[in-house]
Order: C-alpha cells, then structure tokens, then sequence
C-alpha cells in the first residue's frame, strides 16, 4: 500500500477495513483506493493539499481550509479513515467528532467563542459584519445557556449537538 500505483491485496483490504471500523464494504475501499490513485497524481501514497483541492466539492466548501488542515499528506489508511466519518453507517458521535475537529481551529481539545467567530466568518464571508457575526454567536450561545467566556469540550459538543431529531446526513459518494 506505500505505492499508489500497487495494487490492494485482500490483506491490505481487510487491513483498511478494520482501520476505518469497517464502515465500508470491501468493495468500497476498492472504489475508494481507485478514487485516491487518481488524486494521487504523483504516486506518492499520500494526497496532498492541492491535490484534495482539485475535488470540486472540497474546494467550494467554505471549510476547506480547515478541513485541509485535517487530511494534508493523508496515505491511503487515514485517507478512508476520515471519509469513514462521512459514511451512512458512521455513529452520530464519530460525526459530532470531526465537527469539533473543525471548529477546534488551534487543536488544543477545546473551542472558545473566538473559534465560534472565525468558523462563522468562514462560512458567511462578507455577508455579515464582524459586529453582526459577533451577536449572532453571542445570541446562541446565551440561548443554549452559555456565556462568551466558555470553552467548549468534545464532550460539550456532543452533549449540545446529540439530541432525537437532529439527522447529520452528509454522506460521501463512493463510485
């Protein structure tokens, strides 16, 4: 699996399979390992950042750039490992998770009100004012009992996000 350009094995399959808790079917880490050769243009066995941003629908995410922070120089193992998160069969905590991973802008374990502001700046570009962004996090915050001052966990998260009737359905097509 180090060249891109071997060929999967049945050991590397199931080795990938278990890796991603077997979230995909065999035959999905088959179209996903054809779908990383040709991003892997070079055949390094890792993707890099502006290979990921050739994929249309990464680079027209406003969270891309935090999103590449997490999958820059991904080999093949981690690179199915995170889109494992994205599967139908991931749990709703293993969502919740990369969700903080990118809110967390620093990777220190906690995101603050500042992180809140900058990922809403990502999101809403010049459509709103920093004073705009500023209220609106603040109004949530105070609505769901929290002050500015707060420094969210990941178990914060899930806790806040974790509730009957929310659904987290982004999925990533596999062929």
């Amino acid at each position: 699996m180090g060249n891109a350009s071997s060929m999967l094995t049945q050991y590397d399959i199931e080795e990938v399979q278990e890796h991603c808790n077997y979230l995909f079917s065999q035959q999905e880490i088959v179209s996903l390992y054809e779908r990383f050769c040709q991003l892997d243009r070079s055949a390094k066995g890792f993707i890099s950042e502006d290979e990921f941003l050739s994929i249309p629908e990464f680079s027209l995410n406003p969270l891309s750039k935090r999103l590449l922070r997490m999958v820059d120089g991904l080999n093949f193992k981690d690179f199915v490992a995170f889109l494992s998160t994205f599967s139908a069969k991931a749990s709703l905590r293993q969502k919740i998770e990369l969700i903080f991973k990118v809110y967390d802008i620093d990777g220190k374990g906690k995101v603050t009100f500042k992180d809140l502001l900058e990922v809403l700046q990502d999101q809403t570009g010049s459509f709103m004012s920093d004073e705009q962004r500023e209220q609106v996090v603040t109004k949530v915050l105070e609505e769901a009992g929290y002050a500015k001052d707060y420094s969210f966990s990941v178990e914060d998260f899930i806790q806040i996000i974790d509730h009957p009737g929310l659904k987290m359905e982004v999925e990533v097509p596999i062929d």
